[in-house]
């Protein structure tokens, strides 16, 4: 056994006969349970952490990105609801783009677009809310908001059904409605909403996959047009389109193998839906078999495309001359 060896220094010294704890120590760890969690110490950052996770949950600004440091930024894009910035912020106002919100760093160096800016609010009785640096960082997502930031509002969307019946209760033009397939640009969704406006068609329709929003950029885009014009959203696009067609539309879908030009298709003087297709693939194989007719508009064998709002302004163009407007 331990400690009875017979060998030079292989014994234990003891310290002579000690008492036993009596319990004493088995008392004292009672009723005191496991060891707290560290997000549960009060004095550890582990509970801070999570203490200032559950403050951003409760106002809905969600989790930052990691970031190294304690006082590091939250990394990321700033979300299709904000322009950030001077210029942007002052074009977002002088285009008329809807303005939920709009914030002023404390402090932030008075220049003359920032003078701008407030002007602008002043005169349209826009409320300007100023808030410290931090919290503005922390709104936008760490972008470079150079002291002044927009918030826009939700973009209410239509409803596909909605723009159908607005369109045949229009007595002073016949219905015309214009389709987005697959339209990822937001340049070009707003350019084309432009375009559909400005020919008086009644309403755009886009799909809720593959597709452009509304975003700041669209908005821009548009010129305002979209403040003026319904924009629908739809689940399956050949489903809408295919609506359209049973509630009497004719379905021209634009594409280069088309054996008609556009003013050459039959129709175009009553409903009429216009199918436009993404910038580099042109009209799904599904939309095309749903089109009444594919209609082409000619240009030189020197330039394979056209850019799809381009393209639309072109063939909205042509429908308004057929119908005489």
């Amino acid at each position: 056994m331990a400690g009875n060896s017979q060998r030079r220094g292989a014994t234990t010294k003891g310290k002579g006969n000690t008492a036993g704890s009596g319990g004493r120590v088995r008392r004292g760890l009672e009723g005191k349970g496991p060891t707290p969690k560290a997000e549960d110490r009060t004095y550890h950052k582990a509970y801070k952490a999570k203490k200032a996770a559950t403050a951003r949950q409760a106002t809905g600004q969600g989790r930052p990105s990691g970031g190294r440091g304690q006082g590091s930024r939250p990394a990321g894009k700033v979300g299709a609801e904000w322009v950030v910035g001077r210029n942007p912020v002052l074009e977002a106002l002088n285009a008329g783009m809807p303005v939920k919100s709009v914030y002023v760093a404390e402090g932030a160096e008075r220049d003359d677009r920032l003078r701008d800016i407030l002007k602008f609010c002043a005169d349209a009785g826009q409320p300007v809310l100023q808030i410290t640096r931090n919290e503005l960082d922390r709104l936008t997502g760490g972008a470079v908001h150079q002291g002044v930031s927009l918030q826009l509002p939700a973009f209410e969307y239509a409803h596909p059904d909605d723009v159908l019946a607005d369109a045949f209760e229009d007595d002073d033009r016949e219905p015309l409605v214009v389709f987005c397939d697959g339209i990822t640009d937001p340049h070009n969704l707003g350019a084309i909403i432009r375009s559909a406006a400005a020919f008086g068609a009644h309403g755009v329709v886009i799909p809720e996959r593959r597709s452009a929003s509304m975003t700041a950029v669209t908005w821009k885009s548009s010129a305002g047009a979209a403040a003026r014009i319904p924009v629908a959203k739809c689940t399956n696009l050949n489903r809408t389109l295919a609506s359209f067609a049973d509630a009497g539309f004719t379905v021209v879908g634009l594409a280069g193998e088309g054996e008609l030009e556009v003013g050459a298709v039959p129709g175009l003087d009553g409903p009429t839906v216009l199918v436009v297709g993404s910038e580099g693939d042109g009209l799904a194989r599904l939309t095309r078999e749903t089109c009444d007719e594919l209609a082409k508009i000619p240009i030189s064998s020197a330039v394979e495309s056209l850019n799809a709002s381009v393209a639309t302004s072109i063939a909205l163009y042509e429908i308004t001359k057929v119908r005489g407007a």
